[in-house]
């Protein structure tokens, strides 16, 4: 029964994620670039919508640093690292690029692809492209950390 509220509960939150990104202009590609633009006509809105999701999410880091398990039982696994490793920084710079290039980060993505947005799609097939040739080519890295 607790399995069946965590998926229920992960589910819901991942809708409330949604609709939050829909209403915050996240899922607009137009929105971010807009953003990104500093040299032409910046729209600086995004950053309330970043220092809410800071907020949120360190409340969340503040409650589970609280905890043991999961509010449904489960392990709950915490990153111990702190490093800054070459890796780190290299998907840092992939990801920021593939961000100021397409507009879309993985979340919105998804998002504006349920919504039928052809270059969402196009976003997406690349983003799990990448992903199936990081896993490919660097998963043994990923289990040896």
């Amino acid at each position: 029964m607790k399995r069946h509220f965590g998926l229920l509960s992960q589910y819901l939150i991942g809708v409330l994620f949604g609709v939050g990104l829909i209403i915050s202009g996240m899922s607009n590609p137009q929105k971010i670039l807009g953003f990104l633009d500093l040299a032409g006509t910046w729209d600086p809105s995004l950053i309330f919508v970043m220092a809410g999701a800071v907020i949120v999410g360190l409340g969340g880091f503040y409650v589970v640093s609280k905890r043991t398990e999961a509010f449904f039982g489960d392990a709950l696994h915490i990153p111990q690292r702190r490093d800054i490793s070459k890796p780190l920084i290299i998907g840092s710079l992939i990801f920021g690029s593939g961000w100021g290039i397409a507009g879309f980060c993985p979340g919105p993505a998804i998002v504006a692809l349920g919504a039928g947005h052809l270059k969402a799609l196009v976003f997406v097939l690349a983003m799990l492209a990448g992903m199936a040739l990081c896993d490919r080519f660097f998963g043994a890295h990923k289990h040896a950390v």
